[in-house]
């Protein structure tokens, strides 16, 4: 795509040995590459660090980037990331997201509209039953919470991309959240917001995603779901239509537990280990 923009793909990943591999290779093997992968290692006491020089030994063509941040958290990493990284546009994602192999192209289109300064999509439960149906219905959801927040737009942590300026404007402005009490992902689109940035979602940008947070007994799950209103509480907002994400994940939590639970006992009574869930 001539004149597109360049994007690098940014990985913060701490103990992340079981999927970080097909995290990477996911991103690697695009139909239009990214400018570099740039993966962050926060600290790994597993194999993770070992996993991305083997990775880099296999793909020794790859612009692949391995750089450490000692200092623990997503916010960190995810900032150590963004400052390496030399895209014109940055991507962002979970070192659980395994990219759709048009992710590239897709968030490329939709960056040559120079008003976009951040995008995001749907996602793909890959380890959940019924995946397609889920995308579809995940995407149904995420455009209809866009219809009640308006001109307000969400970023998603585990698939978004912003443009390389827009986040050397909010940079000073994001929050370091250092008691880990907020969602750094709604942190930036509450920041790209105020100072006047465009964000758009595009059906086109998807990433699988794992639903392992379902695995987390009530009282953590729903300590997460209250992320959100921890996050507006501290930027004072009060627009009650901004807190339909956090209805919507504390509604699915029963049902989608019991599913999950079925789907990965059906798995493992079948000899499908965790490495082919995402197939």
């Amino acid at each position: 795509m001539t004149g597109a923009p360049t994007v690098s793909i940014v990985i913060p990943a701490y103990n992340e040995e079981r999927t970080i591999r097909t995290c990477v290779v996911a991103a690697l093997e695009q139909t239009v590459p990214a400018h570099e992968i740039v993966v962050v290692n926060n600290r790994s006491t597993d194999s993770t660090a070992l996993m991305l020089e083997a990775l880099k030994t296999e793909f020794p063509e790859a612009p692949l980037v391995v750089v450490d941040e000692d200092r623990q958290g997503i916010i960190p990493a995810r900032n150590r990331g963004f400052e390496v990284a030399t895209g014109d546009v940055l991507g962002r994602i979970d070192a659980d997201s395994i990219l759709e192999p048009g992710w590239v192209e897709a968030v490329q289109k939709t960056f040559a509209d120079p008003k976009v300064a951040a995008a995001t999509g749907p996602v793909i439960y890959y380890d959940m039953p019924l995946r397609r149906w889920g995308a579809r219905a995940d995407d149904t959801v995420r455009k209809a919470m866009l219809k009640l927040t308006r001109e307000y737009h969400f970023l998603l942590g585990c698939n978004m991309a912003l443009r390389k300026s827009a986040w050397d404007d909010i940079r000073d402005h994001v929050c370091a959240d250092e008691a880990d009490e907020m969602h750094e992902d709604l942190d930036l689109s509450i920041h790209l917001f105020e100072r006047g940035h465009k964000v758009a979602y595009s059906s086109d940008i998807v990433s699988g995603m794992s639903a392992r947070r379902l695995d987390s007994n009530p009282k953590a799950y729903y300590r997460y779901v209250g992320r959100w209103e921890r996050t507006y509480d501290n930027h004072h907002i009060l627009n009650p239509a901004l807190r339909a994400p956090m209805v919507v994940f504390s509604a699915i939590y029963p049902l989608g537990k019991m599913l999950r639970k079925q789907h990965l006992k059906t798995l493992k009574d079948g000899g499908i280990g965790p490495s082919a869930w995402a197939g």
